[in-house]
Order: C-alpha cells, then sequence, then structure tokens
C-alpha cells in the first residue's frame, strides 16, 4: 500500500531538516524497514514536507516503530523542527492524504 502524508517545518528549519536526514540513523533505516517499509521518500516546498511510503500495512508499521526507542529519539528531534509532525498514535494511520487521481490505478 502507498501512503501520502503532509508535515510542516518550523519557519527557518529548513536546513537543518535536510542536514539531520542525511544522517538517518542506520538503526532505524533498519527499523522502517522491518516494520514493512519497502520505499519512503520525503519532498520538500518551502516549510512543507510530502511524504509517500510503500508499505505493507501502515498502522502495524506505526506500531512497530511507535515505542521503539530509535524512533522516539529521531521523533524528540524531529518535533524541535516540525509545526506539523508525523502521526505515530493509534489514529496516525487513518491521516494520510486521501487520493484524487492516479494515472494508473
Amino acid at each position: 500500500m502507498r501512503i501520502a502524508l503532509h508535515t510542516r517545518l518550523k519557519p527557518g528549519r529548513e536546513q537543518e531538516y535536510e542536514a539531520a536526514h542525511r544522517e538517518v540513523p542506520a538503526e532505524l533505516v533498519a527499523a522502517i524497514r522491518a516494520a514493512g517499509a519497502r520505499d519512503w521518500t520525503i519532498w520538500r516546498s518551502g516549510p512543507d514536507l510530502f511524504h509517500v511510503l510503500d508499505c505493507d500495512d501502515y498502522a502495524a508499521l506505526l506500531a512497530a516503530l511507535a515505542d521503539l526507542p530509535v524512533n522516539v529519539a529521531w521523533q524528540a528531534r524531529m518535533a524541535g523542527m516540525q509545526e506539523v509532525a508525523h502521526d505515530y498514535s493509534p489514529t496516525g494511520a487513518a491521516r494520510g492524504l486521501p487520493v484524487v487521481w492516479r494515472l494508473n490505478p
């Protein structure tokens, strides 16, 4: 399944956010893959971030990562940079962007 998300950075935090993503901990990358993610891409337009995840089960991915210490530490770091953060709560799985149109259904 593919999930699209929108998050937003605090003003002026764009370069810090990009720098952080050049050094995502290998342990976190391995955990994301183990939780069922096949791909995760983030695009930035000013402070707006657009994520597309390809995963087996988004709700299960969130549950697997929510309390994992390496993810908790990463999310705390990201929270300092974001106005609108990725939601790892049990209701977060329902907060993906709705599909409006696809070339290949």
